[in-house]
């Protein structure tokens, strides 16, 4: 049986769209399978592909700001800290 008539009889609405991801999908299982037939049994499992490494650079204390600076144009304050409103009533 066609798939348009599986669709139809289905009573599923196929735009072309849904058939060009049929297609796609197609081909994936295809390469899929391919990689299949591959022998790994000398490829040892891995969880990640590449190396990690950390992109981070260390934590530093260095001197900040004057506090007078910082909050001199924050729309309200309180004992040198800024005054946000409430998040939750």
């Amino acid at each position: 049986m066609r798939r348009g008539r599986l669709y139809t009889h289905a009573k599923m609405a196929i735009t072309r769209a849904d058939v060009e991801l049929t297609s796609e999908l197609s081909h994936i299982l295809d390469a899929m399978q391919a990689l299949r037939q591959l022998d790994t049994s000398a490829i040892p499992p891995t969880a990640q592909v590449i190396p990690l490494e950390n992109v981070m650079r260390d934590d530093v204390a260095r001197p900040s700001w004057p506090v007078q600076d910082v909050i001199k144009n924050a729309p309200a304050t309180r004992d040198q800290e800024f005054l946000v409103p409430p998040v939750l009533d």
